[in-house]
């Protein structure tokens, strides 16, 4: 009787129909896609980690990179950064609030709140897409050598990163001909910079206050800068001016900061930009009535579990870029 006893248990256990935490599959199924999109990340953010600890003697400084804030002018480094990992966290309260809500069959604060969760994804979207356009358009300007390096200038009497267009000549040439307003195009010609070589090496020759700031790191984790002799010579090893960063070439340093910096930037906005996209399907439906008339609202606790997700992967990526 009692082997008879325990087969039956192990038939119960083993035969199937068992919810593994008291899941549902749909919510069960967004574990397994987390679970899969988390590796992913992890797998890029090593790459990055183990990329930056290989040439961490030329790669970029976070706080000399991201010092822009919309409508302002001066140096803020990392300011706006905080404030986009700020309204993305809040997003991710205002999310809680919204699951909460729906557990309790509060469809007007399930709105509310899910509304709120829009708006601060939205915003935080809408930041990325300004900061890579500040990013592409660049600030300063510099020179690439020949090997790939880059040759960034600073003022000897403050310290501070000099412009090129602070210091370059313009020199009348085949560029001024072919103006627009002269009826001549250039059809194969491409992206021009502000100011061709020679116009920089002019610049940089009749005003004795500007120096050459390398991509190397010194012992003190500063950028190493030249005196007027160094870099006078340093001149000489150029091939073409870089504005901005692509790519191809960068103007703060390391290309491969760049290449990182869009590919893991722009892979987590994608995510933001769908959990929006969904947010707004979610909350329409909310609005509607459809889970209210199911007597439920799993659906806002999935799509939270996703967007809690992107919000925890910012962290690390917020870190790995801006922080460390």
């Amino acid at each position: 009787m009692d082997s008879t006893v325990t087969t039956g248990a192990e038939e119960n256990v083993w035969g199937g129909g068992n919810r593994p935490l008291g899941a549902s599959y749909g919510k069960l199924m967004m574990w397994f896609f987390l679970v899969s999109d988390a590796l992913t990340f992890s797998g890029f953010l090593a790459a990055y980690g183990f990329s930056r600890f290989k040439f961490i003697e030329t790669w970029p400084i976070a706080d000399e990179v991201f010092t822009h804030v919309p409508f302002f002018h001066g140096n803020y480094p990392m300011y706006y950064v905080a404030f986009m990992t700020f309204i993305l966290i809040m997003s991710s309260v205002t999310m809680v609030l919204a699951v909460d809500a729906g557990h309790n069959n509060k469809k007007n604060a399930v709105i509310w709140y899910m509304f709120l969760t829009i708006i601060g994804g939205a915003i935080f979207v809408g930041s990325q897409a300004w900061e890579w356009a500040t990013f592409i358009k660049g600030d300063y300007g510099a020179l690439e050598t020949k090997g790939g390096r880059i040759l960034q200038f600073v003022n000897a009497d403050t310290g501070d990163r000099a412009a090129i267009g602070d210091f370059a000549k313009t020199i009348p040439g085949e560029r001024v001909k072919h103006e627009n307003k002269n009826g001549i195009w250039y059809y194969d010609e491409g992206y021009m910079p502000s100011y061709n070589l020679e116009e920089v090496v002019a610049g940089f020759k009749a005003d004795p206050n500007i120096l050459i700031r390398t991509e190397f790191i010194n012992e003190e984790g500063e950028k190493a800068v030249l005196n007027r002799e160094q870099s006078l010579a340093k001149l000489k090893e150029a091939v073409l001016v870089v504005e901005g960063a692509n790519l191809v070439r960068n103007e703060y340093g390391s290309r491969l900061f760049a290449d990182f910096f869009f590919f893991i930037t722009g892979f987590h906005g994608f995510h933001v930009f769908s959990g929006v996209l969904i947010n707004v399907i979610i909350f329409f439906n909310v609005v509607l009535g459809t889970y209210e008339r199911r007597g439920h609202y799993e659906m806002v606790e999935k799509v939270g579990l996703y967007w809690h997700f992107v919000d925890l992967v910012w962290v690390f990526v917020f870190t790995f870029f801006y922080l460390v």
